[in-house]
C-alpha cells in the first residue's frame, strides 16, 4: 500500500470523517497535530465562543486569538481549525485552516464588506415555499448568490467568486403537499425550471415524505446548507432529512406564509445518510456579493443572446441589432426575465463599486451619459413647443 492510500485509509477512518474530513484536511492539519492541537469543525459559532467537534467530542472554544481585522476572515460555521487538546480551561480556537469555499452575501449596512454565511460547503440548497405566491425574481437572485459562492482562495484575495469552486445549486421546493395536484405541480417545477438553467429542481414534502430520498441522494456526499425565506420550510426540511426533531419550527403566518425567524443561528448537522447540512436563519435581504459570475450563469440564454447583438455594448434598449430585444419580440425571452437580468447586474455593479475605482468612474460617466441625455431630450421638447 503506497503513502497515498495509506493518508486516504487513515482519513476515511478518522472520528471525524462523519463531518467532511478527508486526506486534504489531514495534509491541511499536519503543521499544527505536530503542536499538540486538537483538529475540528465549527458546528455552532454564539458571541464569540463556538462548538467545534473533534476526535475526543464536542467542545466548547473561544475565538479570541483568531479574531481579525477583516470580517470575512472571522470563525463561521463550517469552518475547519485547530483548538487546544482536551483539559483547557477555557480552550481557544488557534487557527482557521484555509477555506475552500465561502458562501457570502452583502450586508445591510452602506460598507463595503461581506457577511459570510457559511463556509467549506458543496451544495446550496435553496428552499421555495409552494405555500405561497412563486416569486421567480427572488430564486433568480438566490441562484446567483448560490452560483457565486466563492472559493476560499479567491476570498483571500480579491472577493472573486467563482462557480468552479465546486458549491452546486439545487432548488427544493417546500410544502408541495399544498399543491392541489400533479399537473399545477409540474408547472410549477417548469416555471422554476426555466429561471434555473442547468439547476436541479425537486418538488419535497417534509409532511408526507415526498422527494425526500432523492433529495438525501444529492446532499449525502459533502456539506450542504439550506438558504430561504423565513417560513421557507427549512427546519421542517433539516428534521425531516434528519429523521429527528433536532430544529425548532413555527408555523407560518396564515396571510402571507412568512415565518418568525425560529432558527437564529447557524448549526452543522450529520445527516444519516451521509454528509452534513448546515440550517441557516431566513435571510430577509439577499444582498448580492461581487455575483457578476453567478448572474451570467443564472441568464446564460441572455449572455449568449447578447453576443449576437450588433454592438458589443449594446444595453439591449432600443439599439439596433439586438439579439436580446429581438429575442423578447419574437417570444423566446420574457419581459419579465430581461428586467431581473438588469436589476441584479445594477445591483452587483453598486457591490463593486463600493471598493474598485475603475467601477465607480465607469458608474459616474454613465450617469453624465444618461443625464446629457434626458436634458438633450427636454430642450427638444421646449424647442416643439414653442
Amino acid at each position: 500500500m503506497n503513502l497515498s492510500s495509506l493518508s486516504a485509509s487513515s482519513a476515511s477512518s478518522h472520528p471525524l470523517a462523519p463531518y467532511g474530513w478527508d486526506e486534504g484536511w489531514e495534509a491541511e492539519f499536519a503543521p499544527h497535530a505536530e503542536q499538540g492541537l486538537l483538529p475540528g469543525r465549527v458546528i455552532r459559532v454564539d458571541r464569540g465562543q463556538c462548538d467545534v467537534v473533534t476526535p475526543a467530542g464536542t467542545v466548547r472554544a473561544d475565538t479570541e486569538f483568531v479574531v481579525p481585522r477583516d470580517p470575512m476572515k472571522v470563525v463561521c460555521t463550517g469552518d475547519w481549525v485547530a483548538v487546544d487538546p482536551d483539559g483547557g480551561d477555557p480552550q481557544y480556537v488557534r487557527t482557521l485552516l484555509p477555506r475552500r469555499t465561502a458562501f457570502v452575501r452583502s450586508t445591510s449596512s452602506k460598507r463595503s464588506e461581506g457577511q459570510v454565511l457559511a463556509t467549506n460547503i458543496d451544495h446550496v440548497v435553496i428552499c421555495v415555499s409552494l405555500a405561497v405566491e412563486l416569486d421567480l425574481g427572488r430564486v433568480e437572485r438566490f441562484l446567483a448568490l448560490a452560483m457565486s459562492c466563492s472559493s476560499g482562495e479567491a476570498l483571500l484575495h480579491k472577493s472573486a467568486l467563482s462557480w468552479e469552486s465546486g458549491a452546486q445549486p439545487v432548488v427544493a421546493l417546500t410544502k408541495a403537499d399544498l399543491v392541489p395536484d400533479a399537473t399545477t405541480l409540474a408547472h410549477l417545477v417548469q416555471d422554476v425550471e426555466t429561471s434555473a438553467p442547468g439547476v436541479q429542481v425537486l418538488p419535497v414534502s417534509s409532511q408526507r415524505g415526498e422527494g425526500l430520498d432523492v433529495l438525501a441522494a444529492v446532499l449525502s456526499g459533502g456539506t450542504s446548507v439550506l438558504l430561504g425565506q423565513s417560513g421557507a420550510g427549512k427546519s421542517t426540511l433539516a428534521n425531516a432529512l434528519l429523521g429527528e426533531e433536532v430544529m425548532e419550527v413555527q408555523t407560518t403566518r396564515d396571510m402571507d406564509g412568512k415565518g418568525r425567524h425560529t432558527t437564529t443561528t447557524r448549526n452543522l448537522l450529520a445527516l444519516p445518510g451521509g454528509g452534513v447540512l448546515i440550517d441557516t436563519p431566513g435571510l430577509r435581504g439577499v444582498g448580492l456579493w461581487d455575483a457578476e459570475t453567478g448572474v451570467g450563469q443564472v441568464f446564460s440564454e441572455i449572455e449568449e443572446l447578447a453576443a449576437e447583438c450588433r454592438f458589443h455594448d449594446c444595453a439591449h434598449d432600443a439599439e439596433p441589432g439586438c439579439a436580446v430585444r429581438g429575442a423578447v419580440e419574437s417570444g423566446e425571452l420574457s419581459e419579465r426575465r430581461l428586467e431581473s437580468y438588469r436589476k441584479l447586474l445594477r445591483e452587483n455593479q453598486w457591490i463593486v463599486a463600493k471598493t474598485d475605482a475603475r467601477v465607480r468612474a465607469e458608474l459616474r460617466r454613465e450617469w453624465k451619459r444618461k443625464g446629457a441625455q434626458g436634458k438633450a431630450a427636454m430642450e427638444a421638447k421646449r424647442g416643439r413647443w414653442r
